[in-house]
């Protein structure tokens, strides 16, 4: 597949020089030529100086081949409108756009167009690293109802399984970190000491799962 970036700054250096040892090929676009410096002399892309917006400049990259477009760069406007030429004009099936603001975000979403909002989502693990919350939200659906929550469970819950766990929160376990490897639960499921639960949760049980996560199973009766 045909891969085209928008924006060689960190984020953007760091998703192409990732992107490089992968069976695809690359353009990345920026309109600073220096910019391209931060992917060294052995990058085996295309690199492409201009707006990353502007036909001229998305077809030299190689857009009418691409089966993906990221828009990384540090504009908010710029990206969600080389996002949109992307796949209105040019017809990409894979768009991404990264949005600071994370109002927009969530209108692009509605519209079909996924987005990263790296504000929010920094933030969110922030507050987790530097207050030791039990609770920190890791993903949001479009329609900004249904969140996904990484959670500490209480030592109290040590033993019981995951099922009592989601019964007693109204919550649904999506998956378990233990040992650092993700797992998918079953019913059967039983919490260990240091496990990580990824719950989707309603706002309105959100408080009974941080209640029950930070205190164990006494809190919820």
């Amino acid at each position: 597949m045909h891969i085209v970036i928008m924006g060689c700054g960190r984020v953007g250096a760091a998703l192409s020089l990732a992107l490089a040892p992968l069976d695809h090929t690359l353009s990345v676009i920026d309109q600073e030529p220096l910019a391209f410096r931060r992917l060294g002399d052995d990058f085996p892309g295309r690199q492409v100086a201009g707006v990353g917006f502007d036909r001229d400049t998305l077809v030299e990259a190689g857009i009418e081949q691409a089966g993906a477009f990221a828009a990384v760069s540090s504009g908010d406007n710029s990206n969600i409108i080389a996002a949109r030429v992307a796949r209105e004009t040019f017809g990409v099936s894979r768009v991404v756009a990264r949005i600071y603001d994370p109002k927009r975000a969530e209108v692009y979403e509605r519209l079909g167009i996924p987005t990263v909002a790296t504000v929010p989502w920094t933030a969110s693990r922030l507050l987790k690293a530097v207050l030791g919350e039990t609770t920190a939200e890791a993903w949001r659906d479009p329609s900004g109802e249904i969140a996904m929550l990484a959670v500490s469970p209480h030592e109290g819950w040590v033993g019981r399984s995951i099922a009592e766990f989601e019964a007693a929160s109204g919550a649904r376990a999506a998956l378990f970190t233990r040992f650092g490897k993700g797992q998918l639960p079953v019913p059967s499921t039983v919490i260990q000491s240091g496990d990580t639960l990824h719950m989707l949760s309603a706002d309105a049980e959100r408080g009974t799962l941080t209640d029950l996560a930070s205190a164990g199973p006494e809190a919820g009766r």
